[in-house]
């Protein structure tokens, strides 16, 4: 009797349907599988699949394989287009999704893009939340990352272990669309935090002193950082192997640029850092992750990069 009584305090944890298995979505769907919970995947890349199914995952054909099981969805691709690809038509999550399972979009796209999900998930009876995240593929693969969520409490409180094991700052920051828009203030912290170590880095150079002694004393103190203490290696080796590439964040800069000029908000420092990150990407350097900001700030000073 006391054995069932505990099985019956404990539920079973829902299953998870898992689409996009990028730099974040791989480390991500792998920390839930850790966690105990039966994910099944869907990326168009064969060897992101194969990654996922060593790790102890599901592999499935399509979008609409993946989800028609699933008590929850979550999807972490790049942008608004692929949210509403892997949402909407005939295969996509809406059609082929059950009726009352979770839609959670973990991707960084425009608030109104997640509140036109939320309204036409609703005519479906699947409810939605926006939960982007912040903390870049070390966060994910540590299961730190900061996690801003838009939508109802009740689907907020449910999905909570869900997001316990993928993050350890998990904050609903109101009605849809809420996460999405504190997800592009954290994007503008982030790039002009960046674009400032990155002209710091140069200074320092240019006046002689020892960069790595420098660096460690600053983030010491009211100048240190997250961005700092994350990116401090990717300045001093000048290794800009993508862990959030610099495509993203000018996809980013242009949501917050977007939805501050909808709301009257002057953004005088981000619109100048939005358009180094443009320059930086219209150079070739879009691949790269978001610290090769570095990179321009040394073709400004004259050097060869």
């Amino acid at each position: 009797m006391n054995d069932n009584l505990a099985t019956s305090s404990h539920p079973p944890r829902p299953a998870i349907a898992w689409i996009g298995l990028g730099i974040m979505g791989s480390p991500m769907s792998e920390n839930l599988i850790k966690a105990g919970y039966d994910v099944t995947g869907y990326a168009r890349k064969q060897e992101k699949l194969d990654r996922l199914t060593a790790a102890g995952g599901t592999a499935a054909k399509s979008v609409a394989e993946a989800v028609r099981n699933a008590d929850v969805i979550i999807t972490m691709v790049p942008a608004s287009p692929q949210v509403e690809e892997v949402a909407y038509g005939p295969e996509g999550i809406l059609e082929n999704a059950r009726p009352g399972a979770l839609l959670i979009d973990m991707s960084s796209i425009t608030p109104q893009t997640s509140i036109d999900l939320a309204g036409a998930a609703k005519h479906k009876d699947i409810r939605v939340l926006d939960a982007p995240v912040s903390g870049g593929e070390a966060g994910a693969v540590e299961a730190v990352l900061s996690i801003m969520v838009g939508g109802e409490q009740a689907d907020f409180t449910y999905a909570r272990p869900i997001f316990e094991a993928l993050g350890r700052t998990i904050v609903l920051c109101g009605p849809h669309g809420s996460g999405q828009t504190v997800k592009a203030a954290n994007q503008l912290i982030v790039a002009v935090n960046i674009q400032a170590c990155a002209e710091a880095v140069v200074f320092l150079e240019r006046s002689g002193v020892d960069l790595k002694a420098s660096l460690d004393v600053l983030n010491g103190g009211l100048a240190g950082s997250t961005v700092l203490t994350r990116k401090k290696d990717n300045f001093l080796s000048r290794d800009f192997k993508p862990g959030f590439r610099i495509d993203l964040h000018h996809k980013d800069m242009g949501i917050v640029t977007d939805a501050a000029r909808a709301v009257g908000a002057p953004l005088p420092v981000g619109s100048v850092v939005a358009q180094l990150v443009a320059s930086l990407r219209g150079q070739g350097d879009g691949g790269l992750d978001h610290s090769a900001l570095l990179r321009g700030v040394e073709r400004l000073s004259g050097a060869q990069v």
